[in-house]
């Protein structure tokens, strides 16, 4: 499902929220402002976008948001804001996962650059989840007999190597790559080859 990306603006300082939604949405994205990391989390969704956060903030900072997101599996991005004083612990929030972080005062042009490309890191790693799990339902449609083959087709080896390995002739592995690739929904070699790697390798 293709869903507008969404930039979460989260700060407890009211001007800056106000700031942020007016530059962002110049630039024609949606923006939706939290006062606080509790708000945040009793409203996101799993919405695709980024996350625009302010490392200090009362009860629940930055830092912990980020945290609390990770132990959740949420793998929206997360832009950093911070004051200078600050610089550490926004390069601890990096080494844990962080997008990027910007120093106040920022350039409005730079900051909208890397919320640009958080959302566009975003929208490929969804995509790329939902290829995985695409390919995980088609293999398990498979029999055990077609995933010995496509095992040997995903190593390299050819149709009389597959045939020599499982005492099979060649007609039958013919016929068992001809299943895998219907059943994969795969259009060429390369592509089956794609989805299964995509799968084994993320």
């Amino acid at each position: 499902m293709n869903r507008e990306p969404i930039i979460f603006v989260v700060d407890d300082d009211a001007a800056m929220r106000d700031s942020l939604r007016w530059l962002i949405e110049s630039v024609g994205l949606s923006v939706r402002n939290y006062a606080s990391a509790e708000d945040f989390l009793l409203d996101y969704r799993e919405q695709p976008g980024c996350l625009v956060l302010d490392v200090r903030m009362p009860r629940m900072s930055g830092q912990e948001l980020q945290k609390r997101l990770a132990s959740q599996g949420v793998v929206l991005p997360v832009i950093f804001i911070t004051a200078h004083g600050d610089v550490a612990m926004a390069v601890r929030a990096m080494k844990a996962g962080a997008f990027d972080f910007i120093e106040k005062p920022f350039n409005d042009q730079i900051l909208l650059d890397r919320i640009q490309r958080a959302v566009t890191q975003d929208a490929d790693l969804r995509r790329r989840h939902t290829q995985q799990a695409c390919t995980l339902v088609h293999l398990a449609s498979l029999t055990q007999r077609e995933c010995e083959v496509l095992d040997r087709v995903v190593a390299g080896k050819s149709n009389k190597e597959i045939a020599t390995d499982l005492t099979l002739s060649c007609k039958t592995v013919e016929h068992h790559r001809s299943k895998i690739m219907r059943k994969m929904q795969a259009e060429s070699l390369a592509d089956l080859l794609q989805m299964v790697l995509l799968v084994r390798n993320p």
